[in-house]
């Protein structure tokens, strides 16, 4: 599914212009990056959970010539999918 197509589930489910679920969304995703930003985490109860996580240094190769490089340690957003998301997957 393609943002375009998510913006249009969520005019028809509730009942919005293409425009109030596009700001809407927008307004979401800019929500979650902001509390990430922060260093918190952002929590749907029955969806799941937006968090930060470390990623600490560490040595990679180059596939191209096989050198050894430092790769430097970087945070990462991560989602942990809340249980009434996992039930409705399964």
């Amino acid at each position: 599914m393609t943002k375009t197509e998510l913006i249009e589930k969520i005019a028809s489910g509730a009942k919005l212009t293409k425009a109030d679920a596009s700001r809407s969304l927008d307004a979401m995703i800019d929500a979650v990056k902001t509390t990430l930003k922060k260093g918190k985490k952002l929590t749907l109860v029955g969806f799941g959970t937006f968090s930060v996580s470390k990623r600490k240094a560490r040595k990679g190769r180059n596939p191209r010539t096989g050198e050894v490089i430092k790769i430097a340690a970087t945070k990462v957003p991560k989602f942990s999918a809340g249980k009434a998301l996992k039930d409705a997957v399964r």
